[in-house]
C-alpha cells in the first residue's frame, strides 16, 4: 500500500511479544522496508525470544532485518544503534522513537514519586527520543533525500492525569521536541510527526495494573482485565487499541504519502480524545 521498497527504518523498543513496536516493525517490513529493530537488551520469556524473535519473524516473512542492543537514554549506545545501522545498510530513511520506561514504578501521586524513577521516566521516553532524533537528523542532514522521523507521544502528552506525572511529563515535552525539530528539519525534507495513543492492549498494562490495583487483595491479572473491560465499554469505538492500530498510522506517516504533514501529534484512541 505504502511503497516503502528501498527505505531503511530503525525501531526502537521493539522486542515484546505484543508490544507497539514489533507491530511498527513488521508492519513497515510487510510494506518493503528494510527493518533495524532495537531494544534495551534481547532478553526472551518463557513463551517468547525478545529482539531476536522479532528478526526472525521478519527474515522469515521475506522481510530483512537485524536487531541490536543498547539504550536509547545512553549517547554512546545511539551512537553505536545508528552507525550499526548504517553500517548494515548504508543509510536510515524512517526513524521510529517506540522505546518507552517500564510502566507500574512511576504510577504514583507527586509526592511519593522517587527521583529516581523521575529520572527513568524522562531518561527513556523524552531523552531518548532527543538522542536518537538527534543522531539521525544529524545523517539525514549529510546524505540528503528527505526522511521521516516518527515520535510516540500519547493521550497523556495532551492532558495530565492523577499517579501519572512522569509519564504525563515525557509525552508533553515529545510532543513539544517534534514541533521544534519538524520546524527546523523541514528545509532538509525531513517530516517529524508523534503518534499519540490511548491505552494499547500490550504488556504494559499489566506494570499499570499491578501499580494501579485498589487494594492488595486484588490480583494483578484480575485489575488488568478490569482495565481492558472500563476501555471496552468507554470507547467510542467500543474496544481498546491494538498494536496495528498504531503501526497503521506509522506505516503512512513513514510513505511519501504523507510528504506534506509534519508536527502533528495524531491521536490512536477510538475517539476517546480529540483534543
Amino acid at each position: 500500500m505504502y511503497g516503502l521498497d528501498g527505505k531503511v527504518a530503525i525501531v526502537t523498543g521493539a522486542g515484546g511479544k505484543a508490544g507497539i513496536g514489533r507491530g511498527i516493525a513488521t508492519r513497515l517490513a510487510a510494506e518493503g522496508a528494510t527493518i533495524v529493530v532495537s531494544d534495551l537488551n534481547d532478553n526472551g520469556t518463557p513463551d517468547w525470544g525478545g529482539l531476536s524473535a522479532v528478526v526472525d519473524e521478519i527474515n522469515a516473512g521475506g522481510g530483512r532485518a537485524i536487531g541490536l542492543t543498547g539504550s536509547v537514554s545512553d549517547s554512546d549506545d545511539v551512537t553505536s544503534i545508528v552507525e550499526g545501522a548504517i553500517s548494515a545498510f548504508g543509510q536510515v530513511d524512517i526513524l521510529v522513537n517506540n522505546a518507552g520506561a517500564p510502566a507500574g514504578p512511576d504510577r504514583v501521586n507527586v509526592v511519593d514519586l522517587p527521583e529516581e524513577v523521575w529520572d527513568q521516566v524522562l531518561g527513556v521516553n523524552l531523552k531518548g527520543t532527543f538522542l536518537m532524533s538527534q543522531a539521525i537528523s544529524r545523517h539525514m542532514i549529510q546524505r540528503g533525500g528527505g526522511g521521516k522521523i516518527i515520535n510516540m507521544s500519547s493521550v497523556s502528552g495532551k492532558v495530565g492525569n492523577a499517579k501519572f506525572a512522569a509519564y504525563c511529563s515525557s509525552k508533553f515535552g515529545v510532543i513539544g521536541f517534534t514541533q521544534s525539530l519538524s520546524r527546523e528539519m523541514a528545509e532538509h525534507k525531513v517530516n517529524v510527526n508523534a503518534i499519540c495513543p490511548s491505552l494499547v492492549e500490550t504488556e504494559r498494562v499489566f506494570g499499570m495494573a499491578s501499580a494501579l490495583k485498589p487494594d492488595e487483595e486484588t490480583s494483578t491479572e484480575e485489575w488488568r482485565d478490569e482495565m481492558v473491560a472500563q476501555v471496552n465499554s468507554t470507547n467510542p469505538l467500543g474496544r481498546i487499541a491494538q498494536p496495528e492500530d498504531v503501526a497503521d498510522v506509522a506505516a503512512f506517516l513513514a510513505s511519501s504519502q504523507s510528504d506534506y504533514l509534519t508536527g502533528l501529534a495524531i491521536n490512536v484512541a477510538g475517539g476517546s480524545w480529540m483534543g
